[in-house]
């Protein structure tokens, strides 16, 4: 309902009843907890079943690794008859046994140690030489920049197996997991750094950062206490889909014959020793396969999906 009123110019205006108007006003609701970034990622990530699955898978793998007799009581070398060469599954024994007699099923558990042992150290050594140099490269820019930066396009333009080799190769005499692991990330950490460099340059940018300086604090304080922190993100999703290439890395190079030494459990040396017996006992070889495969798929799909979750714009798209 509406009233009028006529002026002097002969208009009429329409005032609305002050009763029937119903004022909105934008409220805050303070009993809410404030969104973040991480908070969202993980709101996102536990409404999809596919990271729940990979997140399982992942959970099985690392628990073998730490805890194998938890599947296992078989001895993985101590219990080989040649008596058993190739033979099939039989009571105790699920998956049958290797051409020197071997368990199956007990080597591909004892082997998960050993790939995700040089899986995890190549990992942090190659997203340590990245964090750094590319923190230090985005942060200071310059000639610094410049020179860190053609660095890393050397180490990128290397495949890091063929580096991988010449330096196992040339360390033959001391083949251990942690010579391999330096093998492989002291040459793999070129992507993490450009990843790292992309981000710490949109970092350095904030509002946050001019405050820092405008304190009093140093350039290098404000990087580790400020920018990095804030630059994390994309590292967690780069670093988790690298431990999957660690890992397919190790298992190559063992297959190679350049890894590991023959008498080391592991998923490539079970690949290749597996080889030679391929026409008459093809699941020995087929096994060790599909449990490297299906890890390292399971490390994928969760780096995958946390870079969807990380990212406001694919949550918006789905």
């Amino acid at each position: 309902m509406s009233s009028d009123r006529n002026d002097p110019t002969g208009v009429n205006h329409y005032v609305a009843p002050v009763a029937s108007t119903t004022l909105v006003v934008d409220a805050v609701k303070v009993d809410e907890k404030p969104s973040n970034l991480w908070s969202d990622a993980w709101h996102d990530l536990r409404r999809r079943p596919t990271f729940w699955i990979s997140l399982l898978v992942v959970a099985i793998v690392l628990l073998m690794a730490i805890w194998p007799t938890l599947f296992t009581q078989v001895p993985p070398n101590n219990d080989c008859q040649l008596a058993n060469s190739n033979g099939g599954p039989t009571d105790g024994h699920p998956l049958g046994f290797t051409f020197l007699g071997c368990d199956v099923w007990s080597r591909m558990v004892w082997g998960a140690r050993t790939s995700l042992t040089v899986g995890l150290l190549a990992t942090l050594i190659g997203t340590v030489i990245g964090l750094i140099m590319g923190a230090i490269a985005g942060f200071y820019g310059g000639w610094l920049d410049s020179v860190l930066s053609r660095v890393g396009d050397i180490f990128f333009s290397i495949p890091y197996i063929l580096a991988a080799v010449v330096v196992m190769s040339v360390f033959s005499t001391n083949r251990n997991v942690f010579t391999l692991a330096f093998a492989i990330g002291g040459f793999a950490w070129a992507s993490t750094a450009r990843v790292v460099r992309a981000e710490v340059l949109r970092v350095r940018q904030s509002d946050f950062v001019t405050a820092s300086r405008a304190l009093g604090q140093s350039r290098f304080m404000t990087l580790v206490t400020h920018v990095v922190p804030n630059a994390i993100a994309p590292l967690l999703v780069i670093t988790t889909i690298s431990l999957a290439a660690s890992i397919v890395a190790e298992a190559t190079l063992s297959f190679l014959g350049v890894g590991l030494g023959s008498d080391v459990m592991s998923w490539g040396n079970d690949i290749s020793q597996a080889q030679q017996s391929l026409r008459v006992a093809p699941m020995a070889l087929i096994y060790p396969s599909i449990i490297l495969t299906v890890t390292v798929l399971a490390f994928i799909l969760l780096g995958e999906l946390i870079r969807d979750a990380l990212d406001p714009r694919a949550r918006a798209r789905r």
